[in-house]
Parts: C-alpha cells; structure tokens; sequence
C-alpha cells in the first residue's frame, strides 16, 4: 500500500494560534520579537546574569534568525515556540557559564573514550543508542537533559534537601504539548524524560545543528552550517556534557553513550574534540532513510508553518541525506580502522543479540553483565503499544528509482540490503524496541 496524502497537522495548533492571537489584542501575550539583540536581552534580564561564554554561537544564531524571517514563513504559533526555543536556549547557556565559574571542577571531569553512534536519521542509531545505554557501566544523556542539560542554580540545595529537580517535569509538559500538536510524534521517536536521548540539544545550545532544519524551513541557515567548521559547537557540547556529568553525580571514568546523526556531516569536528572515541557507524536501505528522515522533518514543519509543502520537505531531506553518507564517506578515515565498525539496520532486526555481541567484542567488554538490561528493555518496548510509524517516498514527491541512484555509491560500499514490506512497518517493533 502506498501512502499518498501526507499527514495534516491536529486541530490544537489552530486552537493555539486563535488564543495567542487573543491573547496580544488583550495585551497578555508578548509580541514574538526574533531580534538577536532583543532575545539576548531578554534572557540577561531574565537570568540577572550577562556572559554568554563563546562568542561564536552569535554567528549561527544571526543566520537562523535571518533565515527564519525570510524563508520559514511561521505562523503565530511557530513564531511563539521559536521565541521560547530561543529564550531558554540562551537562559540556559547563561546559566552554564555561571555554573563553570562557582564550580570550575566541572570543566576539568575528563571524557574518556566515549562510543559515539554515527548514522543517517532513521538508521537504527536510537534503538542501539538505548540497548548500550541500558548497561550501567556507561554514562548516557536522558531526554530531560537534552531538553534542559543546564541544572538551575539552586540544584544543589535542591538534591541536598532531597527535592525533585525541576527539569523532568518541565521535559513531561514539554512532551505533552509536543503530542498535542502531533500525537505522531510517539510513533516517530518514542521517548519519556528519563528515556536515553541524544546530545543534539547540545549543539543547540550553540544555536547550530540539523534539529532547527528539521523543525523550520531555514534552507540558507542549513547551507550556511555545512560550510562552516562546527568545532567550536563540539567543544561546549563537551563542556556540557561534563556539566550534566557532574549535575548526574556518576563517576566521570564511565564512558559516555553518545548519538545524533549531526555527526554524519561534523566527524573532523568531532574527532577533534573527542580523540580517543570509539564510533558505531549504522547503515540503512536508503529509500527508508529518506522516507522516514522527510517524515519526521514534515511533522514537525508542518506545526510551525501554514505555508510549506510536502514536496519542499521531501527535496531538502533528500538532498540533507545524500550530503550526510558522503561527508561520513569522506570522512570516516579519520577515525583509526581499530577505532570503528559497521553495523547494518537489517542485521540489527534479524539478530539483534548476535549484532550487539560483536559491538561488544569491538569495545572489549563481556556483553554477559548487560544482557539481563538489554533483554529488559527489549521486553519492555515490546509491550509498548504504539501505532506504526507510516510513510512513503511519494507523500513527499521523491521517486525511489532517483532515491537508489542517488545512494547507489553507498549501498555498495556497505553491502546494504533492500528492504522490503510496507513502508514504515519497522520489524523493530516486534524485535528491539521499535525506534529509530
């Protein structure tokens, strides 16, 4: 069966620009000012504090800014969302910097040999990404950090007093306002606050990365981010990370279980920051690559912006996807041979015990102490009900013959089988979990 229409946004996204519209004529809502300058403000006087640490964020964060106003075409409610994306973003980078001053231990945790998952979206990296996150003797981000990785400045009155911290429960309402917009969003990528999750709300903290190309149609900030050497974005992501390192209270020799597919374009930056990692490069048919990528691209879109099509988003993620394998292609020498292995989405399906013990022999480690939690959360993701992640490449005008072609280079060099089956029937959901 094939899939024709896309899916349309829900009626709540309609029901939220009607009151934020009442909302500014009674004078209770702010207008949604998108001035770097302004937002900047905001946030100092918001937080009382004024360093922002790096000034290098402030180049991305003009170029999204200017490429939101001229291209994404946001509505009232995207316009909102965007103010308070940026608002806390840089409330949170204020405070991170505070945090580095009162405590300046946390900059010096070290961040040894982390496995870093590397692959297109779609290709498997959060299922892996959550069975290595289930053994103990790593360290790994959860969904409530990526949402806010920076503890407030009470915390630790907060864990003395043995107080809840804030931030899960902001992620939960978070989430719930997220499956109000798209109640997609479960069968998409499934995740809770204290789900494994990965580290791409670090990038965003330097207002650089692909989540905001998923989220707005900024074509010229997307372009303008593939040129640039993204390194200074990968330095505060460490340094972030060793802040949530710290806020976890873990120790700092456990490994961390790192993944986002921003890696596939960014490895010298990467490699740069992180010398010693270990990669998990994850590889898919590419027709479900791109069909899944252009998915949960337009689902996300589509909630921002009244004006933006199917076709355009099928376009970019077709083109975003073909420059992630030949950036990793390209790159890839960079990380030693004894460094890297390549894991396969359909062998991942077919065994996924036989796949993750030959990841296991590639970290040296006996696989025997983490297979009662890796087979827990298999179990546990099985009952899950979900409905199935459903897509095609003609909902978003891509031809699967153009697809192939265009990949052809890639499925060849990592000897990738075609999948078959009704699009988005993931057999992961009957195996490991069910997410991408």
């Amino acid at each position: 069966m094939t899939y024709l229409a896309a899916p349309k946004r829900t009626p709540f996204i309609d029901v939220l620009q009607g009151a934020i519209g009442l909302g500014r004529k009674l004078g209770v809502v702010a207008p949604s000012t998108l001035e770097k300058d302004a937002l900047m403000s905001a946030a100092v006087e918001q937080t009382g504090l004024d360093d922002f640490g790096d000034p290098w964020f402030t180049g991305p964060f003009s170029v999204l800014l200017d490429s939101i106003r001229e291209e994404a075409r946001l509505n009232r409610a995207g316009e909102f969302a965007a103010r308070l994306q940026f608002g806390k973003v840089l409330a949170d980078r204020l405070t991170a910097i505070e945090w580095y001053k009162r405590r300046p231990e946390i900059l010096e945790r070290s961040i040894p040999r982390p496995v870093v998952i590397v692959g297109p979206m779609r290709s498997g990296t959060t299922r892996l990404h959550r069975l290595l996150a289930s053994d103990h003797r790593f360290s790994h981000m959860r969904s409530f950090e990526t949402i806010s990785p920076v503890p407030r400045l009470d915390f630790e009155k907060v864990l003395a007093r043995k107080k809840r911290d804030f931030r899960p429960i902001l992620a939960s309402r978070v989430m719930r306002i997220a499956r109000l917009a798209n109640p997609r969003t479960l069968s998409i990528h499934p995740t809770g606050p204290f789900e494994p999750e990965e580290e791409l709300g670090l990038l965003v903290n330097s207002m650089y990365g692909m989540k905001h190309e998923a989220q707005w149609r900024v074509p010229t900030y997307g372009r303008w981010c593939e040129r640039i050497d993204a390194t200074p974005a990968y330095r505060h992501l460490a340094d972030l990370l060793r802040l949530v390192g710290w806020s976890q209270q873990v120790s700092e020799i456990r490994p961390w279980i790192l993944k986002t597919p921003q890696h596939m374009l960014d490895l010298p930056a990467l490699m740069e920051v992180f010398p010693d990692a270990r990669i998990i490069f994850t590889h898919r048919d590419p027709k479900k690559i791109v069909g899944s990528a252009a998915s949960l691209a337009w689902n996300q879109t589509a909630i921002y912006s009244d004006d933006v099509t199917p076709h355009d988003v099928g376009q970019e993620w077709l083109r975003k996807s073909v420059l992630q394998v030949e950036r990793m292609m390209a790159a890839r020498s960079l990380v030693p041979a004894d460094r890297r292995i390549d894991v396969g989405y359909e062998a991942m399906d077919r065994d996924w015990q036989g796949t993750m013990a030959r990841i296991y022999a590639f970290l040296d480690l006996d696989m025997a102490p983490a297979m009662s939690a890796m087979q827990n959360y298999v179990d546990r993701s099985r009952r899950l009900k979900r409905t199935p992640h459903r897509y095609s490449l003609e909902q978003f005008g891509l031809d699967e013959g153009e697809v192939r072609a265009r990949f052809s280079a890639y499925a060849t060099r990592f000897a990738i089988p075609e999948e078959t089956g009704q699009p988005g029937a993931v057999a992961t959901a009957r195996r490991a979990g069910g997410a991408a």
